[in-house]
């Protein structure tokens, strides 16, 4: 039994530099290429080291910064994904809505889809799909909300204008934004209110606590056992969250190497395995499953992270760490991940 893998990548232009005053170029650049004084790391990069290792992704792209900056910085995210043979679904931060003007729905507020009635959802979310499909986009036939911020209403809105698969159900995020009412050990392809769900994946980094699968969130060890155990497991997919920036260190001014090495480890580790199979949403074929059992915390493992995480937090935040030490936590999680 083949474990199907969704690498998805949250692919959104910045709400927060919009508000600063920047261009739709300089938006695109740092938000979706990921330019910085590195390089360039954003989603041209990461579809370069996809393919290399012959993987596929899937790209939630969010529409909604065309009702400011006008359809053509969407078109420009969307037609390079699909050339490249990758597969655009739909994303949405309502939080653009306040910065709009001039539209059928300029008067509606919300940090979430999850904040509008059940009405408003669905128009939201016609318009949504209706913006995606104008830049290129093929009819989506998944959705994941902004910030996980769902609820039983946005799947009953997906359900109403046909949109097969939410995955913006993430356990780890049950506590906040995700007000989807279903139990955390919900497992893929379960149906809710109309519509497949597919779950971001999680293990558990300790005993009672559960991490989401990010790249951000975990180390290449943890990725990589994690993974091994779902297709040991039989899952019948593996949901991985990440976004069109996120190999970048937080202020965006240059790329984060731990983030950079965990990203390229799991491509390996996808690559490598037999049982593993990188796939999208529009070729999944549904496989019930009435429990799935998460990778187990393993204390020195989540150790590992903890002291991982630190670096990176002070090496890229403060800038105060020497290189020396920084080499040293990327030698052993290397080893580590093997």
């Amino acid at each position: 039994m083949v474990t199907k893998v969704q690498f998805t990548v949250d692919t959104e232009l910045s709400l927060k530099l919009f508000q600063e005053g920047a261009s739709a170029q300089d938006n695109f650049d740092s938000s979706i290429a990921g330019k910085c004084r590195d390089g360039e790391f954003g989603i041209f990069y990461q579809m370069d080291r996809l393919e290399a290792a012959g993987l596929t992704g899937v790209f939630f792209v969010d529409p909604m910064p065309a009702l400011v900056y006008g359809p053509g910085v969407i078109a420009r995210i969307v037609e390079p994904i699909l050339k490249r043979g990758h597969e655009v679904q739909l994303h949405i931060h309502t939080e653009w809505l306040e910065f709009a003007r001039d539209h059928e729905h300029a008067h509606l507020r919300g940090r979430n889809i999850a904040d509008f009635p059940l009405d408003d959802q669905i128009r939201l979310l016609e318009q949504a799909r209706a913006l995606l499909i104008m830049a290129g986009a093929p009819k989506p036939t998944a959705f994941r909300a902004g910030n996980f911020g769902a609820n039983d209403d946005t799947l009953r809105a997906l359900s109403a204008i046909g949109v097969r698969y939410d995955s913006s159900f993430n356990p780890s995020f049950l506590s906040g934004e995700c007000d989807i009412d279903l139990p955390p050990a919900t497992p893929p392809f379960s149906e809710h209110l109309g519509v497949g769900i597919i779950p971001v994946s999680v293990i558990q980094d300790r005993p009672g606590s559960i991490r989401s699968v990010q790249l951000c969130a975990l180390s290449a060890w943890e990725m990589r056992d994690a993974l091994t155990h779902a297709a040991e497991d039989g899952w019948p997919c593996f949901t991985i969250v990440s976004h069109s920036f996120e190999l970048l260190s937080r202020d965006r001014t240059r790329a984060n190497p731990i983030v950079v090495r965990r990203f390229d480890a799991m491509c390996r580790n996808i690559a490598d395995h037999q049982r593993l199979e990188p796939i999208g949403f529009d070729a999944l074929e549904p496989r019930s499953r009435k429990s799935i059992t998460t990778l187990p915390a393993n204390l020195v493992r989540t150790a590992l992270r903890y002291g991982e995480q630190a670096v990176s937090r002070i090496r890229y935040e403060a800038g105060i760490l020497s290189t020396f030490f920084l080499n040293e936590f990327a030698v052993f999680e290397s080893l580590a991940a093997v």
